[in-house]
């Protein structure tokens, strides 16, 4: 989908897990690079390889048309919840992710060590790009995001729902003028309604950005989901 490669940010011991970022609208893979970074400056999940890919230009209807690296098309901030989504753009994302998924199971990391997250428009994408995956995961996460067309989402994940198990954390802040608090809370609530387990935190006074202290739960999610293993063999989930 994307003519841009992904930047990666290998593994410095044996490469046992993988984290793929996905970035807002406007953004690029670039712009997330900092996570990998901050915790490469502290010894942090020195056994995974992060993934950061940026998505293609494409006209955004919210934005006049102007054209702008972005998953899908946006039409308005006022219902992101709305029955006329880009269906066939998310598809299209989604289907994307699911590659770069495959490509790292290709490579012999065990799906359950394979964790996809992002921001915004991003999260959004990896909300329903991990649910419907068709193997168990490591780990899901969307920050500042919703989820993406949920009338029709039992029909899109796979019938044996290999992620229903899956912890997703989500985090959100309560000013966040782009995407308001609400569509993220009863986002996470629909998919706790789905039987999904989802850890939803709220920062207080936080805007459209991500927040220290989230970034501190993040990792704390991720040692959780994807702890090191050492010498340990993988268990292999496929």
């Amino acid at each position: 989908m994307s003519a841009l490669k992904p930047f990666v940010v290998p593994a410095l011991k044996r490469h046992t897990a993988t984290v793929i970022v996905a970035h807002g609208l406007g953004d690029s893979g670039s712009g997330w690079l900092f996570l990998a970074e901050n915790w490469r400056r502290r010894s942090k999940f020195e056994e995974v390889s992060f993934i950061f890919p940026s998505a293609p230009n494409i006209p955004i209807t919210l934005n006049g048309g102007f054209r702008m690296p972005g998953w899908y098309d946006i039409k308005s901030l006022g219902d992101l919840a709305s029955r006329d989504a880009d269906e066939e753009g998310i598809i299209k994302s989604r289907d994307y992710f699911h590659s770069l998924i495959d490509a790292e199971i290709a490579k012999g990391i065990a799906a359950n060590r394979i964790v996809i997250g992002g921001f915004s428009q991003g999260g959004a994408m990896s909300l329903i790009s991990g649910i419907t995956y068709k193997n168990q995961l490591g780990g899901i996460f969307g920050l500042s995001c919703y989820l993406l067309l949920h009338q029709k989402i039992k029909e899109l994940v796979p019938a044996d729902n290999p992620n229903q198990a899956t912890p997703i954390f989500m985090g959100h802040g309560d000013a966040d003028q782009v995407v308001a608090h609400k569509f993220g809370k009863s986002s996470a609530d629909e998919l706790v309604k789905l039987g999904y387990k989802v850890d939803f935190r709220t920062y207080e006074n936080l805007v459209h950005s991500a927040d220290p202290e989230e970034i501190d739960h993040l990792e704390s999610y991720l040692n959780q989901q994807i702890p090191p293993l050492g010498d340990a063999k993988p268990e292999t989930s496929l």
